[in-house]
């Protein structure tokens, strides 16, 4: 709920004021209090750059970023730690639960590397737009940078389903249920025998 709370927070803040709106207005061309206010639908037309960049990236993208981005450096030293001492010890489980650790870390470190990839295309462009106005970015890479933070969303689930044993079951289980047409007679079974332990 807090997450929620804070996402709708800071992406209804330019309609709390901070947007373009007062700039709009203060164009030539808009006679008196009483003209009609006709704007281009465009993002960068009606959405601040200060607010994009300084607020948006600067403040909720980055920080996040580079704090994940050192918890999981953090992660994979101590479980390469742990590795290394059962290495030596010559003990099986504990190597075989420090291998299912590392493989979950990378699987999740993968998701983050996905998400930087695919956001800080349009972030760095909004930078360029803000910090150097006389610069043009062709529209083609605006449209690749846009297509790739909608596509991220698709991302993480694939990710789950390839990396992670328990979500690519539970993925083709409801693949085959629902796309397919198939029911799961292992699924029925399982279920059977999780009951009778």
């Amino acid at each position: 709920a807090c997450c929620w709370i804070v996402s709708l927070l800071v992406g209804l803040t330019p309609m709390f004021g901070w947007n373009n709106l007062s700039k709009m207005r203060r164009t030539p061309g808009l006679n008196g209090s009483h003209a009609e206010l006709v704007i281009t639908c465009q993002f960068e037309t009606v959405i601040s750059m200060e607010y994009m960049v300084y607020f948006n990236f600067f403040l909720w993208v980055l920080p996040p970023l580079l704090l994940m981005l050192l918890i999981y450096l953090q992660v994979f030293n101590l479980i390469r730690k742990q590795l290394n001492k059962k290495v030596s010890s010559g003990t099986n489980d504990p190597q075989k639960y420090y291998g299912k650790e590392l493989k979950i870390a990378k699987s999740l470190a993968l998701v983050l590397f996905l998400f930087a990839l695919s956001w800080l295309p349009l972030h760095v462009l909004n930078c360029i737009t803000l910090f150097c106005p006389s610069c043009e970015t062709p529209p083609i890479l605006t449209y690749i940078a846009i297509f790739l933070t909608h596509g991220n969303s698709a991302m993480n689930p694939i990710v789950y389903a390839f990396r992670i044993k328990k979500f690519r079951t539970a993925f083709l289980q409801i693949w085959n249920r629902y796309f397919c047409c198939k029911s799961d007679k292992n699924a029925a079974g399982g279920a059977g025998d999780e009951a009778g332990n």
